[in-house]
């Protein structure tokens, strides 16, 4: 008997939800609330920026967006510091050796004990 009463209170509060629920309206609409976080542009990062950047928390931990959006321009910024630095040490090399190619390695390995037993 006691089983019957529960599977009617069930079934009544399973009954009120389906109709309260369609009478309300629907939810309002969705729209992103949150802050992104604030990467300077327009210049490199510096080590002052990274301390302070702070990512919006999510369900599973950070906002993935955040993060990658970070990532991606860290990876664009090393890029074009690397790039640089290894153009300014072929400048550095040219202007020491004037007589010597910019960065044209040769393919052959160099073996100086053969030049010396030839001369």
């Amino acid at each position: 008997m006691i089983w019957l009463w529960v599977v009617v209170i069930v079934a009544v509060v399973g009954g009120l939800s389906v109709v309260l629920l369609g009478r309300v309206e629907a939810m309002a609409e969705v729209y992103d609330d949150r802050p992104d976080s604030t990467v300077p542009t327009g210049r490199p990062l510096t080590a002052a920026d990274l301390r302070d950047v702070r990512f919006s928390t999510g369900v599973r931990g950070y906002r993935m967006d955040e993060v990658d959006a970070l990532l991606s321009r860290l990876q664009a910024d090393l890029l074009a510091r690397e790039r640089l630095d290894a153009e300014s040490r072929q400048e550095v090399a040219a202007d020491l050796d004037p007589e010597r190619p910019a960065a044209a390695p040769s393919d052959e390995p160099e073996d100086r004990g053969e030049r010396l037993s030839q001369s």
